[in-house]
């Protein structure tokens, strides 16, 4: 059985621990824990600029390090076990557990709880961060990380908190956002990062490429059976059903997160996937 280099990390001279028997490598390694200490930072297949964006990875998300070489980092995503290489300097080690996460498409990070500073940064949707206080300032409540600076507070929730909501009203959030290969942030996002961390909002765990979604996510329905919530796969991308009729997908196309008549859509793509991954209920 060849193993997927995407969710398991192993070269001919380094392999995580928990592939021992399976590869031949010259050392294995358990790795070291660590957290993205940027807003947003690329994974990429081999450690180069120049390298296209296999995913990416969100502020306070955590990875396992394997090895540090050169400035950068070759690392396991702990949320979805995809492997990669990212700079150094996107990392920390040793921070504490993040207690809350970002709930819309984006916001600011301010130097202090006050608006009217020029902002610190962007986070996207899925941003983790430790709250350590909270403060108020013109009458807006903010929450406050360790290093004094703040979010407002309505743009964040604890962790563990979600409702199992409606994760078609999440994609809707992103309705306009440019559309990036790799992408997977409210800055920028492709087809199947869209449904992962909409799935991932609402409580709900998905793999990260369109083909790992096809072949695992929820169970294989009939076209006649499709409605909300649905998804739709075409060899390379997915879509969501917002109803029996209309999609919600991250496209090249129109290269934005765009609603589209779904029978439109295969007319203008082309074939769906076979069955049974053509068109896929989640389960849970």
């Amino acid at each position: 059985m060849t193993l997927d280099r995407r969710l398991n990390a192993f070269r001919p001279d380094l392999a995580e621990a928990s592939l021992r028997g399976k590869v031949e490598a010259e050392r294995f390694v358990e790795g070291s824990k660590a957290q993205i200490a940027i807003p947003v930072i690329a994974l990429r297949p081999k450690p180069d600029l120049a390298s296209g964006i296999d995913t990416e990875l969100l502020m306070g998300e955590e990875v396992t390090v394997f090895e540090r070489s050169n400035g950068w980092c070759w690392v396991k995503s702990l949320a979805d076990d995809y492997v990669g290489y990212l700079p150094e300097s996107a990392i920390k080690e040793g921070a504490a557990a993040a207690t809350h996460i970002v709930i819309p498409q984006r916001t600011f990070l301010y130097p202090e709880p006050e608006l009217r500073k020029p902002h610190a940064a962007i986070l996207s949707m899925g941003s983790r961060i430790r709250v350590t206080g909270t403060a108020e300032a013109r009458g807006n409540h903010y929450v406050v990380l360790e290093d004094g600076t703040a979010i407002f507070a309505k743009h964040v929730q604890p962790i563990g908190h979600d409702d199992g909501g409606d994760y078609v009203d999440v994609a809707l959030r992103f309705l306009e956002t440019p559309y990036l290969w790799g992408g997977r942030s409210g800055l920028g996002i492709d087809c199947s990062g869209l449904v992962q961390l909409a799935l991932a909002m609402t409580g709900r765990a998905a793999p990260r490429d369109t083909d790992m979604q096809a072949a695992g996510l929820g169970e294989p329905i009939a076209r006649e059976e499709l409605k909300r919530g649905d998804f739709v796969f075409w060899k390379g991308h997915v879509a969501v059903m917002e109803d029996s009729e209309t999609i919600i997908h991250a496209n090249g196309h129109t290269m934005t997160v765009a609603r589209e008549n779904f029978a439109a859509a295969v007319e203008r793509i082309g074939w769906l996937y076979e069955q049974p991954n053509g068109y896929r209920r989640f389960v849970g």
